[in-house]
């Protein structure tokens, strides 16, 4: 099945990641839905953006895979069931060369929010026919993504008015601290930072264990970049040689926990027209354990919000979106 709407793809040359060390400051390629009735009137639509997880670029979102509906598909096929109406869906490229930006400013990474909030949002407000308020633009994804979603609808409720988080990443001691083990076994076999990344840009496959230590160093360029540091301006939160946890740096990744974040953020979220959580029962990072932490806590700050568990895992779990595009489409006046 093909889709009735079209795609574009722009190249979008970043101003905020200009001259970053470890994300791309070359031009990135921004895919865009544009649904059927685009072409076919001159009115305005909502818009979507969708934030892939760890490892993940924006044009994932149309991949074609063998009875998986890409994300535009899912969404025509809800509007041909009367569960969906016509939005416009925007797919950033928010990489780095770690695997992932978690969306937010790095001085490691990047300035990925500013990037996201600054320029991509402008840049797609003034080439489209956008509904160009928080009332209709949301924001969604799934993992790292879903991070992403939530921590931006937090952080910038006059920009997004609804926000659907699929098995995002909160409450770090549960779904970061038991694979700190696993990073610094690998670091110690190779070497440490820098030996451990040329062993893993040298691997013709890439490696489970190899991708859980990379994660472990990539969620330390997000949460505790350190520029006065030569070893790629980051301080991890272990020491290499023993793994003793280093209690100040944890800290400062347990700041960026949707969980912690939430009470100095509530009001932004009592604002949203939708606050969606769902994950899967089974989720091999204990994500279920944070969502359903984060949803008590929302319910004791009495924010409105949807939570929703399923019996799956934390992987192929992309047929939650269309719970998640019903729900944006009917919050967004879609």
């Amino acid at each position: 099945m093909g889709i009735r709407g079209t795609v574009q793809t722009i190249e979008h040359k970043s101003a905020v990641l200009e001259g970053n060390a470890l994300g791309d400051p070359e031009a990135r390629e921004v895919c865009v839905y544009l649904p059927p009735e685009y072409k076919e009137t001159n009115r305005r639509f909502p818009v979507v953006y969708c934030l892939t997880g760890f490892t993940g670029s924006g044009v994932m979102f149309l991949n074609v895979e063998p009875w998986v509906p890409s994300l535009p598909q899912r969404l025509e096929r809800l509007r041909d069931s009367g569960l969906a109406k016509p939005m416009i869906l925007v797919m950033p490229d928010c990489f780095t060369r770690l695997g992932g930006s978690q969306y937010i400013n790095s001085t490691a990474t990047g300035r990925y929010e500013d990037y996201l909030v600054d320029e991509i949002i402008p840049f797609i407000d003034g080439r489209f026919r956008t509904l160009a308020d928080p009332a209709h633009r949301g924001v969604m994804g799934k993992s790292s993504g879903g991070y992403g979603s939530i921590v931006q609808a937090m952080k910038h409720p006059e920009v997004f008015g609804a926000v659907a988080c699929h098995s995002g990443d909160m409450y770090f001691e549960y779904c970061y601290l038991p694979d700190f083990p696993k990073a610094i076994s690998g670091l110690q076999r190779h070497g440490g930072l820098f030996g451990f990344l040329k062993h893993f840009d040298a691997e013709p496959r890439k490696t489970t264990e190899s991708l859980a230590v990379l994660n472990i160093i990539a969620m330390a360029a997000c949460y505790s970049p350190n520029p006065t540091r030569e070893t790629m301006g980051i301080d991890l939160p272990f020491k290499e040689e023993t793994g003793e946890l280093r209690a100040e740096v944890w800290e400062r990744w347990l700041a960026h926990d949707p969980v912690r974040m939430l009470p100095s953020h509530a009001d932004a979220l009592r604002a949203a027209r939708l606050v969606f959580l769902d994950c899967g029962t089974k989720d091999e990072w204990s994500l279920h354990l944070g969502a359903r932490i984060f949803t008590q806590r929302l319910r004791e700050l009495k924010v409105r919000h949807v939570h929703e568990e399923f019996e799956d895992g934390h992987m192929r779990i992309t047929y939650r979106y269309d719970r998640s595009l019903a729900l944006l489409s009917e919050a967004l006046g879609a």
